[in-house]
């Protein structure tokens, strides 16, 4: 009675994009890679793009919802601020 309900999660179906047969066909490209039906595929910092973040569920959650961490040098000007104001204070400077 007293408790808010969870609004219905939201969940995407993509209509002209099959995964399951694009996974498939990576696989099978990989295979025949190995297999020496294919030439070896040249490096590309694309492959491995995004892999630690697919890889821990934290940082997934916040890349989907989009928040961003704050900066050092942000943390370090307001701790600055707050020492000046410290120090003024208990001189009497203010």
């Amino acid at each position: 009675m007293f408790t808010m309900r969870k609004p219905r999660g939201f969940n995407h179906q993509y209509i002209y994009v099959d995964e399951r047969k694009e996974k498939l066909a990576k696989m099978e490209e990989s295979a025949k890679r190995e297999l020496g039906m294919l030439p070896e595929k040249e490096f590309s910092p694309e492959d491995i793009r995004g892999k630690f973040v697919e890889g821990t569920t934290h940082l997934k959650r916040r890349k989907e919802s989009g928040r961003k961490p704050i900066h050092l040098g942000v943390i370090l000007v307001i701790i600055a601020l707050l020492i000046y104001l410290w120090y003024a204070i208990s001189t009497g400077i203010i």
